[in-house]
């Protein structure tokens, strides 16, 4: 983990405009020595001066103590030790000031400026002292000394810490700049972390409901077709052996079927979730979220081709199970029959499908009339019943209702990017319709 802006803004504790007792202390220490140094070269420049020795001692501590505000203006540091430099006083002050002037976050034409003034000041009084040394005798070099003296000197006294502070000041921010990096990283991920779990946590919620519409579409239909027939079967059951036997042999075979799609399903889910769970294991937690959604996609398209499902050339088989059961259903079927993508068909299988469970559950005995038209770039498809012959009834099999038929068969149309529409006839019957885009 890096630390934060806001950790780093928390973390200073040292005193005034210091960030860490640390720095006061090494500023301290810096600013007594200069404060010693320049009180110990105020004593010969008082001399010179003419002044009082203890005017100079005063002076040359209240000059170099000035280093104690290198972090605050290094601009005033700076020009303090310029501007005493023709006394010859703040060596130490003159050369730290200009590293923390340098590497300060301050324009570098002031950089230069106050640079090069130092330069100049610290090289026109070397060019002095040294012309009067050898004025004096006390230096008997030739006149090349004098101004190679001052040059050298003023550039020993200038350059290094300049370079130096420009070298820390550009580390420094390079070092601010990755680590804000590092914190707008930092936040990224986090960020997509939460929208991976939010699209996992989406993934879960529609593979849940999807397998919980793909079952209610297995088990609903076969299963109140049997309750159906069962219901025959103990009203004829003595009355008319052979039909009750014919009975019998149809719910047997309508709850093989269910129980091999039903098989077929759950063998799919089983290695789809086996499959997820080998995928997730070796995954940070930050990554789970998409691994997860992934995982969860992967068994849906996995679970789609394994299982192929249901298809519009198998409706004759579907009404003629309802019509073995004892309902009449109408079927008509208009434009020319034409294959479609499977999603499709299963799609409008479904629909049919659960509106003829419907129609056994809450009008049995109707009669049910089932339109399936092909247009150019869509199928559409309607499902309509009369009213029942007694008003009110339901099934004699008291058939249970969950509610989410219709709301399964909406779900399925709209994926599609189709059209659902349902209610109760002027008749007193009850229509479901659909219009699904082919293309």
């Amino acid at each position: 983990m890096t630390t934060t802006g806001e950790d780093r803004i928390t973390g200073l504790t040292g005193p005034w405009w210091w960030a860490r007792w640390r720095s006061a202390v090494l500023d301290g220490s810096l600013a007594l020595v200069s404060a010693l140094e320049c009180g110990a070269e105020g004593i010969p420049f008082a001399k010179d001066a003419g002044i009082p020795v203890s005017v100079g001692i005063v002076f040359g501590l209240l000059a170099g103590s000035v280093l104690l505000l290198r972090r605050k203006w290094p601009i005033a540091v700076v020009l303090v030790a310029i501007a005493i430099t023709p006394a010859q006083m703040g060596f130490l002050m003159g050369i730290v000031g200009l590293y923390t002037l340098a590497a300060a976050e301050l324009p570098r034409r002031i950089i230069v400026a106050l640079a090069g003034m130092s330069l100049l000041g610290t090289m026109i009084v070397t060019f002095v002292r040294v012309r009067q040394d050898m004025a004096r005798g006390d230096l008997t070099l030739g006149d090349w000394f004098v101004p190679f003296a001052s040059i050298t000197t003023s550039l020993g006294l200038t350059a290094p810490p300049v370079l130096l502070g420009l070298y820390v000041g550009a580390r420094r921010r390079l070092m601010e700049s990755l680590r804000e990096r590092a914190d707008s990283l930092e936040r990224e991920l986090q960020l997509l972390a939460e929208r991976a779990e939010e699209r996992a946590e989406w993934a879960r919620n529609e593979e849940r409901t999807r397998i919980a519409r793909e079952m209610h579409d297995v088990v609903a239909h076969r299963v109140s077709l049997m309750v159906v027939h069962a219901a025959a079967l103990q009203a004829v059951a003595r009355k008319d052996p052979d039909k009750a036997v014919r009975n019998a042999a149809l719910v047997g075979d309508m709850g093989r079927q269910a129980l091999t799609e039903l098989r077929e399903m759950l063998g799919v889910l089983r290695s789809g979730d086996g499959g997820a769970a080998r995928r997730e294991a070796p995954v940070a937690s930050a990554a789970l979220g998409v691994v997860a959604a992934v995982a969860v996609s992967r068994a849906v398209e996995e679970e789609e081709g394994a299982v192929e499902g249901p298809c519009l050339s198998e409706l004759d088989e579907l009404i003629g199970q309802s019509a073995a059961a004892g309902m009449v259903v109408d079927l008509s079927v208009e434009g020319e029959n034409r294959s479609y993508a499977r999603q499709i068909e299963q799609t409008a299988y479904r629909v049919v499908q659960e509106a003829l469970t419907n129609v056994h559950k809450h009008a049995a005995g109707a009669k049910t009339h089932v339109r399936l038209a092909h247009r150019m770039s869509e199928i559409a498809m309607q499902v309509e019943n009369e009213p029942p012959p007694e008003p009110g009834s339901a099934s004699a099999a008291r058939l249970p209702s969950g509610g989410n038929g219709l709301v399964g068969m909406r779900e399925r149309v709209v994926a599609l990017g189709g059209v659902f529409v349902s209610g109760p006839t002027d008749a007193g019957g009850f229509r479901v319709s659909a219009v699904i885009p082919a293309v």
